[in-house]
């Protein structure tokens, strides 16, 4: 059976700002002091692969 993995970190390719999956909020979280207000742009083709 195939299962989907989500990512649990992200990089901003802009300005750098990494963020986390916090489970206990379900949502993403600023993991340093990056820009809060930049138009992120997500790493969406990079190496993972979601499908296992």
């Amino acid at each position: 059976m195939t299962s989907i993995v989500p990512p649990d970190e992200r990089t901003c390719e802009e300005c750098g700002r990494t963020d986390r999956w916090d489970d206990d909020r379900g949502s993403w979280v600023i993991d340093d002091d990056g820009d809060p207000y930049c138009l992120h742009e997500w790493d969406i083709n990079g190496t993972y692969d979601p499908v296992t």
